[in-house]
């Protein structure tokens, strides 16, 4: 993959990043009242070192029920502690004790009844609290932090494009025309390559003049909303992009070109197979915003030479978009998996 362009310069400080489960503490926000009734079952689990999938499995086989009928809000990191909500239908009359599920990697915090199912995306955001350790150069982490309250670069994150960036490999090979029989991969698959194309886009801005800088004419998004609208720079917009009220935006390209400012269609030429191949499988043209605000941004020193950081995102962004802005981090867990292939 591409090298992306860095807002504040690429970090000279270099840490390890997961270190134990502990350093990666991820809970869940869901600002949804659950009714305390109805026909499924709600319910808050802390997960450590297992993926969300295979947490589902677990609580489908204690209700008795299939693993499709086992919902939750969004997928959370394997390697480390994080906490998020499930739901699962289970017949009023019926009692299941769920919290025989606990072990060394499951923990049932709470079960409450509630009258529908979590939906993928019904929580607002994550709160992270992160640690690194062994870094070289600490000064240079808390030089950054000012800077990084501002907004960073919301790219996504690397785990979207698999290992070694695997799911734009096969992204490449769909568009050439191979088939993807299984429809969550190909799921998958799709969104890698629509999420690369809106990452190089987003780092050829960077590239350009950062992201304080404005074209003539945008595409602005409403704060806290999928909504967006095409206008030219104005007093009013300058306005409003100071208060915070819209963002700039850039696009998860799809089908057509309604949505789209002329820069970014030069932009696309040069993925024009991608974009083809996107726009045939009926994809709408959506946006997402430029910058990316992490709120309560608080670190701590733990020692001479380790940091925790604590801040929250909202829905559908990544920790790590952060963190690269302020250090060089080593996943170790990933650096682990690579190891034990070349053996």
């Amino acid at each position: 993959m591409m090298e992306l362009h860095y807002l504040y310069g690429r970090p000279e400080a270099v840490a390890d990043f997961k270190s134990q489960p502990e350093d990666f503490i991820v809970d869940e926000i869901l600002d949804i009242e659950l009714t305390g009734e109805g026909e499924h079952v709600c319910l808050h689990i802390i997960k450590k070192q297992i993926n969300t999938l295979d947490v589902a499995k677990k609580i489908a086989k204690q209700a008795g029920t299939h693993v499709k009928n086992v919902s939750y809000a969004g997928l959370k990191d394997r390697h480390g502690v994080c906490s998020q909500w499930f739901s699962v239908p289970v017949p009023i009359k019926k009692d299941v004790d769920f919290t025989e599920l606990n072990d060394d990697f499951i923990f049932v915090a709470q079960q409450k009844r509630h009258n529908r199912k979590l939906r993928t995306g019904c929580h607002s955001g994550n709160r992270f609290t992160i640690t690194l350790r062994n870094i070289d150069k600490p000064l240079d982490i808390l030089s950054r932090i000012n800077a990084v309250r501002q907004g960073v670069p919301n790219y996504f994150g690397e785990q979207r494009f698999g290992h070694d960036g695997h799911n734009l490999t096969m992204a490449e090979r769909m568009f050439a025309g191979e088939h993807i029989r299984d429809r969550k991969l190909r799921s998958i698959v799709i969104s890698a390559a629509r999420s690369h194309i809106f990452n190089q886009l987003v780092s050829m801005r960077v590239e350009e003049h950062g992201l304080a800088k404005t074209w003539h004419r945008e595409i602005f998004m409403l704060d806290g909303s999928n909504a967006f609208f095409e206008d030219d720079i104005s007093d009013e917009n300058i306005a409003r992009l100071t208060s915070g009220d819209i963002c700039l935006s850039a696009p998860l390209v799809g089908k057509g070109e309604k949505g789209l400012i002329e820069q970014e269609k030069q932009f696309l030429e040069a993925f024009s197979t991608w974009h083809h191949g996107l726009a045939e499988l009926g994809l709408k043209n959506e946006r997402r915003a430029l910058r990316l605000l992490p709120i309560d941004l608080e670190v701590k020193t733990m020692s001479s030479d380790s940091i925790e950081l604590r801040f929250a995102l909202p829905k559908g962004t990544f920790a790590t978009a952060v963190l690269r802005e302020l250090v060089n981090y080593v996943d170790v867990n990933k650096s682990a998996f690579a190891n034990k292939e070349e053996r």
